[in-house]
């Protein structure tokens, strides 16, 4: 049984009850790294659990940030840029996450991370 399961980018992602349970029983805090449509699935279960969003600067520095890889088809960016144009949209909503961090520069935005899953995880 999946606590979420999603679609992106052509691919089917999901995250399993049982592992999440696990962690959760052995005293861990489980983080899964999940998308909108993941996020809306583990809000619809009745799993107690935290929100945070991972935000670009901007739709701009994204795209650029995309095409700097080199990685990616053109037809892949332009899917990716728009799937992340809802996400956008969605973590803008009021309260959909409880906290937002804005990777605008990786140091920065993984200190504000780990400083969000400490608060929200009780540990300081």
């Amino acid at each position: 049984m999946f606590i979420e399961s999603a679609e992106v980018h052509g691919n089917v992602y999901g995250t399993s009850f049982a592992t999440v349970q696990d962690q959760i029983e052995a005293g861990r805090t489980c983080i899964l790294d999940i998308d909108v449509q993941g996020v809306r699935n583990v809000k619809a279960s009745d799993m107690a659990a935290h929100y945070v969003f991972i935000a670009p600067p901007s739709m701009a520095l994204l795209e650029e940030r995309l095409r700097a890889r080199g990685t990616e088809k053109e037809e892949a960016i332009v899917k990716r840029l728009a799937n992340a144009q809802g996400e956008m949209d969605y973590g803008s909503e009021e309260g959909a996450f409880d906290v937002t961090v804005v990777n605008n520069d990786l140091e920065t935005a993984s200190v504000e991370f780990v400083a969000a899953i400490e608060k929200l995880a009780g540990i300081v």
